[in-house]
């Protein structure tokens, strides 16, 4: 039975669901005659039921109506469209402690883990228990039961110096959306507030209406987990790729980073660095094979380029045919520094490096740039993978490592 319906009349008001008063049946059509009384009593019973019938009909097509309308309407108000833990991974541990605290970490049922965290069984409970789970905290044997896992034990219950920071390390890693915005930025420093409130709407799919909470979750996170930390102005995202893995992970930016991206046999990366050592060797062992690893051919002036003619003439036509330029920044280098400008004059993209902040012009600050310390045994594995990635995301998005982004917006 349907009640409540209510129906638009001509001007727009709501008025309840009851069919019109039907006019006699002579004003509407004047040939026919009046109905004998037993004709009006089965005329009644008809009006009856098209009555209900047109009561049903007209609540079916609302429904369908807000069917259709629904997922437009939950795209643009971003609604259960997020994926992410909905607290941040010191958070997620309070069941998982309650449980190892009063259930010695066995396995139970849903509503005792609420009543070991002395909570309400309840919707923020349900989100809760989802966030631990997210993280790696609480695992599902069975439908309707939880059981505590070895990570969280790790990260409560440490047997090692740095147990904690690892498990909550990975919990990081696991987490939907989290790990890729750590994964897209690690290296770098986080971009200033609009920029970053874009790049998660626009590159990871955060709904626009959880730009907030997912940002303080996510802080919270890498902050807890030691994998964020502040550099005069900026946060600087820390790159912990360990060597075993990164060796492992063969073509990876390609399958991430690069999807989508064309990549031709005659595409060029031109690179625009000091030549003097140290950094001049960093070509051969961090971006030749870096670049490679992209897919694209490598191209340095001094060794590539440099011939017969004008040494400007042929600097300009390398990046201005290449797809796609590494600069490294560290020392200032004047030279770098011109080379810079022209390909920011020809709209290329650019992929920023330095081993510090301060070698990195204010002007440059708005565009991606990877930051690595050479104090870090495994630095050079980490840098390779990191360029790779970041040229692959330049050519997709050119927009995050044109200059001339910087000066519109500004």
């Amino acid at each position: 039975m349907v009640d409540d319906v209510e129906i638009k009349n001509p001007n727009g008001e709501n008025t309840p669901s009851a069919a019109p008063t039907p006019k006699p049946l002579a004003e509407t059509d004047p040939t026919a005659q009046e109905p004998t009384q037993a004709t009006q009593s089965g005329l009644g019973d008809k009006r009856k039921t098209g009555k209900t019938r047109a009561v049903r009909k007209s609540a079916k097509s609302s429904k369908t109506s807000a069917s259709k309308k629904s997922p437009a309407k939950k795209k643009a108000n971003g609604g259960n469209l997020a994926k992410y833990p909905r607290h941040s991974v010191e958070k997620a541990l309070r069941v998982p402690r309650a449980i190892i605290d009063q259930n010695a970490g066995r396995e139970c049922s849903d509503r005792e883990a609420a009543a070991f965290a002395a909570v309400g069984f309840g919707g923020p409970f349900a989100v809760e228990l989802s966030s631990a789970i997210k993280y790696g905290f609480l695992e599902r044997p069975k439908p309707g039961h939880v059981r505590v896992t070895d990570r969280a034990r790790q990260a409560l219950r440490p047997q090692n110096p740095g147990d904690e920071i690892e498990a909550l390390r990975q919990a990081v890693m696991d987490a939907p959306d989290i790990s890729s915005v750590y994964k897209h930025y690690r290296g770098e420093n986080l971009p200033d507030g609009t920029f970053f409130s874009n790049a998660l709407t626009d590159k990871f799919g955060i709904p626009a209406d959880k730009i907030s909470e997912f940002s303080d979750i996510f802080i919270n996170s890498l902050t807890s987990a030691k994998l964020i930390e502040q550099r005069g102005d900026k946060l600087r995202i820390l790159d912990i790729t360990a060597e075993p893995a990164a060796a492992n992970r063969g073509q990876e930016p390609r399958r991430t980073a690069g999807q989508n991206v064309k990549i031709e046999a005659t595409d060029t990366c031109f690179v625009v660095m000091p030549f003097a050592h140290p950094i001049g060797g960093y070509f051969q062992h961090i971006y030749e094979p870096a670049i490679k690893k992209a897919g694209l051919r490598p191209i340095r002036a001094d060794t590539d380029i440099f011939g017969t003619g004008k040494i400007i003439d042929q600097i300009w036509s390398g990046i201005n045919s290449a797809k796609v330029l590494v600069a490294e920044l560290t020392t200032r280098n004047p030279n770098v520094f011109y080379e810079l400008g022209l390909a920011h004059a020809l709209d290329k993209p650019v992929v920023l490096i330095s081993s510090n902040g301060e070698d990195v012009p204010f002007d440059l600050k708005h565009i991606r740039v990877i930051y690595y310390d050479v104090n870090d045994p495994f630095w050079g594995t980490k840098l390779i993978d990191k360029v790779a990635e970041n040229i692959l995301s330049a050519i997709r998005n050119p927009e995050e490592a044109i200059f001339r982004r910087v000066l519109d917006e500004s």
